[in-house]
């Protein structure tokens, strides 16, 4: 497994690693059987970096990260603290701060963690000197090692790299989401802030397993935001209308060289593209077995993507998906 370095944070870490939300049961049941298989795999296939967050079944999720990290201390798991409130700049403040991070601490069972990251804020938090004064606090005081921000947008992004102790941001990228390259990646680069990517199966459309008759359970986002109902939008399916995404797989699927001796899925291709992505330092596929955990894995050992492949990408997402692209993303 390739490793990469986090620059703020001192420390390398694979470069295709494990979000854990959907072990917190937002996509579906998950058993604690199944979530310890998925996080075994993962292990066992030279994860080392692991993103939860205090949200994710309400705790569930760290959980299972903290019994992960019994059998491997060695592993890394930065999670997320901030969407347990109503979605108020005053609520990101120091007295939750140290509320927030007292449960974190204790749901995975360490004394201080490795990486906390703003949960999307609002926009009015990233100007916010008194929040980022009680994040460094933190940081000093030793109940976390260093903090990012998790964004929904670029000019969020931008925002927190431009904060001189910012160690890391987490953004959604994918062939469905291109923005991200044109600014954040490369100001990322130069100010040594690592970039988490999220989302970067367009929550399972660039697995090329769906089509427009495929259904969704009532407890799973895939059903309830398509809209943005719940949460952002561009969570889910990274805002692209389902129809609209499924036509995009097939023809993303025309790209990839597969072959019996060689197989190679569209979610493989589709993980490869961000890999090949300058700046990138990880990116964080979900996983509901231990089969998807070895698949996702795989992507890091393909070899970088060919030119007329990377132009093959941004041609269906400049005919198919930019007209459905929120500026803003």
């Amino acid at each position: 497994m390739e490793t990469r370095q986090l620059q703020r944070l001192g420390r390398a870490v694979s470069v295709v690693g494990l979000g854990t939300w959907q072990l917190g049961a937002d996509w579906g049941d998950v058993s604690p059987d199944a979530a310890h298989a998925v996080l075994e795999a993962a292990v066992r296939a030279g994860v080392t970096f692991f993103d939860t967050a205090d949200a994710y079944g309400d705790g569930r999720s760290e959980r299972f990260c903290a019994e992960l990290r019994e059998r491997h201390p060695d592993v890394f798991i930065a999670t997320k603290m901030g969407r347990r409130v109503d979605q108020l700049p005053e609520n990101y403040n120091r007295q939750n701060f140290r509320s927030w991070n007292e449960r974190s601490r204790s749901n995975l069972g360490v004394p201080t963690l490795d990486l906390v990251q703003l949960h999307c804020p609002p926009d009015g938090v990233y100007g916010d000197d008194a929040a980022f004064d009680a994040l460094d606090e933190l940081v000093d005081d030793g109940l976390i090692r260093a903090y990012g921000v998790s964004v929904e947008t670029c000019a969020q992004a931008l925002a927190a790299i431009a904060r001189p102790r910012v160690a890391s941001v987490q953004i959604i990228l994918n062939c469905f989401r291109h923005k991200p390259l044109e600014r954040v990646l490369p100001a990322a680069r130069q100010a040594g802030v690592g970039i988490i990517v999220r989302v970067p199966l367009a929550s399972g459309l660039l697995s090329g397993r769906y089509d427009e008759n495929t259904k969704f359970g009532a407890e799973d986002h895939r059903n309830y935001n398509r809209r943005g109902e719940a949460f952002d939008v561009g969570e889910t399916f990274a805002g692209v209308p389902f129809e609209v995404g499924v036509a995009a797989a097939r023809e993303l699927s025309s790209l990839v060289d597969s072959s019996p001796a060689q197989p190679v899925t569209l979610a493989q291709f589709a993980l490869r593209w961000v890999i090949d992505q300058p700046g990138v330092s990880t990116v964080i596929p979900g996983a509901r077995s231990a089969e998807q955990v070895a698949q996702n894995v795989a992507s890091a050992a393909l070899a970088p993507l060919r030119e007329d492949q990377l132009r093959g990408v941004r041609d269906v997402y400049d005919r198919l998906i930019r007209p459905h692209v929120h500026d803003r993303w």
